[in-house]
Formats: C-alpha cells, sequence, structure tokens
C-alpha cells in the first residue's frame, strides 16, 4: 500500500507571478511556514537540486532532506523528488499549474510509501500531508495575491 495524496488552491494573481515565486526555492522559508532554510546545492539544467530544514518539531528535533525539482515552464508543471528519503522509500511530487478564471490553480501531487521502521506509516502520513497541505496552499496563496496587489499598486 503506499500513499497519495491532491490538494490545490485557485489563486488570484498572474501566472509568471505564482509560478516565479512558488519555483524560487530559495525563498521558499518566506513562503512556507515549515521551512526554517532551503539551499540550493546544484542545478543541471532545469533541475535544482535543494536541501530542505524545518523547525523543530514538538520533541526538539530538526528534520532535513534534500529533493530536486524540474519545472517545466512550457507545460507549466513541476516534478520533483526526494534524494535523500529519510522516512519515505521514496516520494515523489507533481506540482501543476493551471489557468483559472480567478487566476491559478496550483495542485500538488504527492505520491509515497513509508519505510516498515518509519515512525508512522503510508496512512498515518497521508493523513499528515492532507492535514498540512492545506494550510501551506493558503499561506502560499495570502503571499503571493499580496505580491500581486504590490505590483498592481506601483
Amino acid at each position: 500500500m503506499a500513499g497519495h495524496t491532491e490538494n490545490a488552491i485557485t489563486i488570484q494573481a498572474p501566472m509568471d507571478l505564482v509560478w516565479d515565486m512558488t519555483n524560487d526555492v530559495e525563498d521558499w522559508p518566506g513562503l512556507f511556514s515549515e521551512y526554517a532554510a532551503a539551499e540550493v546545492l546544484a542545478t543541471r539544467g532545469a533541475t535544482v537540486v535543494f536541501r530542505l530544514v524545518m523547525h523543530p518539531d514538538e520533541q526538539g528535533r530538526v528534520w532535513s532532506w534534500v529533493s530536486e525539482r524540474t519545472p517545466d515552464p512550457v507545460t507549466r508543471t513541476v516534478r520533483a523528488a526526494r534524494v535523500e528519503t529519510g522516512p519515505f522509500k521514496y516520494m515523489s511530487l507533481f506540482w501543476e499549474y493551471l489557468p483559472d478564471p480567478d487566476g491559478v490553480r496550483l495542485r500538488w501531487v504527492q505520491d509515497f510509501e513509508m519505510k516498515p521502521e518509519a515512525p508512522v506509516d503510508d496512512e498515518g502520513m497521508t493523513g499528515r500531508i492532507n492535514a498540512n497541505s492545506p494550510v501551506q496552499l493558503e499561506l502560499i496563496k495570502q503571499k503571493v495575491e499580496a505580491a500581486a496587489r504590490a505590483a498592481r499598486a506601483r
């Protein structure tokens, strides 16, 4: 059994702004509330290899991992995967940016499987991702829409 989640939100902002802000990995700590740091380690063509560092959890542990992501500006999609998988056997992500009458529909799809020794199983991680993704998507929406308003005011 593997885990699968899908979460989406509509952002009232121009496609280019949504695309640019959400693909600026180095600025993710300013876009997501869960990341304390993001460091680009390498780029290979369009692919970015980066380390994410979370804020400490309730037990004071700091989680960190390396991922890679490849944005495709023509199809307005991003494919990503964890390179350092940690408790996951694998974790792959798909981001899709769809034109919407109200702006841009940003959709996240995550497919994964937890290792047997992981602190949570596939079902538990599915629940965690489905609880956290809407929170993060709403923060992104607020920040990108604020940037769009500021750009219009200039």
